[in-house]
């Protein structure tokens, strides 16, 4: 659901609806604002179209037409700023006060989350080591890392994969020792998912000032994945 923030006669025209007791009509709405109709009655179009309004016609208690009136539709107010980061700084906050633990914990986290995004290949597919890297890179630039499969090549697999992007830099900065396990974690799940005859062994954070480095080496097919 979206909100109408980007419009201060939107927003105008919302909190009327939410302040009244009933339902409004176009008219009443206007009056109550001080506006034309017309000007109402676009913006509530809008609401509707954006999920914040629901539109009602009221059965004549009387000869005549038909009422049409709006109503909020009910739920928390969505206005107002949100503090993603923040969350994510409390919960690695307390994952990083666990001790010695809370890395490989942050991997193990990276490694259920990378199967479970991971687009799986074909089953009459062979996961060959260059096909699962080629899902492994997709997967990796649909998160914003940016990827750039380096090395490899004539039918091999890359030897490392350059991110030159961070989704989640700032909070690398903040807490790499938990954040990077999580985006290595996020590779070898997803490989995992895979059966890749490939491993992620590695990952560089910030290997060079705009990039980091994620290895990639052959596995045998007894090999764990991680």
């Amino acid at each position: 659901m979206t909100t109408p923030r980007e419009s201060p006669r939107r927003r105008e025209v919302l909190d009327v609806l939410r302040a009244a007791a009933r339902p409004l009509g176009v008219a009443e709405a206007a009056e109550r604002i001080g506006v034309h109709p017309n000007t109402v009655r676009f913006h509530l179009d809008a609401l509707v179209a954006e999920g914040l309004v629901v539109r009602q016609v009221e059965a004549p208690s009387g000869p005549g037409r038909p009422r049409t009136v709006y109503t909020p539709r009910p739920g928390m107010d969505r206005r107002g700023t949100r503090s993603y980061r923040l969350l994510a700084q409390i919960l690695l906050g307390q994952l990083a006060s666990q001790g010695p633990g809370a890395r490989e914990a942050a991997t193990e986290a990276g490694r259920a989350w990378g199967g479970f995004l991971v687009d799986p290949l074909p089953p009459s597919r062979q996961p060959t080591a260059e096909r699962s890297a080629a899902r492994l890179v997709a997967l990796l630039d649909d998160l914003g890392f940016a990827p750039e499969p380096e090395g490899g090549g004539a039918g091999k697999a890359p030897e490392r994969i350059r991110l030159r992007h961070c989704p989640f830099l700032e909070l690398a900065e903040e807490y790499g020792q938990l954040v990077c396990p999580v985006h290595l974690g996020l590779m070898q799940g997803a490989l995992a998912e895979l059966r890749a005859p490939l491993a992620a062994t590695g990952l560089e954070p910030f290997a060079e000032p705009d990039s980091c480095l994620a290895h990639l080496a052959a596995r045998s097919p007894e090999a764990p994945a991680a």
